[in-house]
């Protein structure tokens, strides 16, 4: 098991550089293939319906505009995508002239399409090994919250989330915050790879009324059947929340990715209540593999 293919979209933000810059990363360490994805919005589509007062020649207006605006960041994300392979040294693949194929060294190839970009991330994404998408600054918004949710919900695949200052190579430490969900499992059997070729793993159990110390040492001792050794920690939140004390955790261990569930209680649950997917999402200063 390996990862040869990864899909990171690209919507010619600052914050998405950091998706770029996490999925060279993985990209070197695994000679995969990056597929950036741009999605066009559709003008027509996007154009409100304001009611019979708006005229014929206003609605052609408002589309040209729009149309005007989506290919003027359409070039500005195509540019990133062109200065970042040139300056990182990353070959770039033409569909046109070349057969796909295992390859030596990473590679990256561009992929423009017009639509809903959670649609269209959700679909092509399904035939990714990995997905890598940026997270806000702390001053923004959430970025790509639709892109992540169409990433997680629809894809079936593992999502990366990446920070928005990557420190570097990542996935010499790693932490698994483990607590027996099927979230849980997507998330190891897509982290596999990572964690094979990693340092130090270590299997993070909160001690809950849910889980407890016997939970870690199950996932260590499936880790062994795959010749991956992996160091069972128990914590005790002690007044935290859970997602504050993994990243905590994190922080303790100096791991450099954590590996995680998604959702693995209804996102209405998390709105309302808070919880570990929600903080992570919004804190981790680390790489994230995360699957639902």
């Amino acid at each position: 098991m390996s990862i040869r293919t990864i899909l990171v979209p690209l919507d010619g933000s600052q914050e998405a550089m950091a998706a770029l810059q996490a999925a060279a990363a993985v990209g070197r360490k695994f000679k995969s293939h990056m597929d950036v994805l741009h999605v066009k919005p559709d003008a027509r589509a996007a154009v409100p319906l304001l009611g019979e007062g708006m005229s014929g020649a206003m609605i052609e207006e408002m589309i040209t505009l729009a149309e005007q605006e989506g290919n003027e960041r359409s070039q500005k994300a195509h540019d990133q995508f062109d200065e970042f392979c040139k300056t990182n040294k990353i070959s770039v693949f033409d569909r046109e002239t070349e057969e796909p194929g295992p390859a030596a060294s990473v590679t990256a190839g561009w992929l423009e399409v017009t639509g809903r970009e959670d649609e269209q991330v959700g679909r092509t994404a399904r035939l990714a090994d990995l997905i890598v998408v940026s997270r806000a600054s702390d001053e923004g918004e959430f970025a790509s919250g639709a892109v992540l949710n169409a990433a997680l919900f629809e894809s079936g695949r593992p999502v990366l989330l990446a920070p928005p200052k990557l420190k570097g190579r990542f996935g010499k430490t790693i932490a698994v915050a483990w607590n027996g969900s099927a979230e849980s499992a997507r998330a190891v059997s897509g982290a596999l790879p990572f964690l094979k070729k990693a340092e130090k793993v270590y299997a993070l159990t909160a001690d809950t009324e849910n889980t407890n110390q016997k939970v870690s040492n199950d996932l260590a001792d499936f880790c062994a059947w795959h010749g991956i050794k992996a160091e069972p920690v128990g914590f005790s939140p002690a007044g935290h929340s859970v997602g504050e004390a993994v990243l905590m955790e994190c922080e303790k261990l100096s791991a450099d990715m954590l590996v995680m569930g998604a959702y693995t209680h209804s996102r209405m649950r998390q709105l309302i209540l808070g919880g570990l997917t929600d903080h992570v999402l919004h804190n981790a200063t680390i790489p994230v593999l995360m699957a639902h």
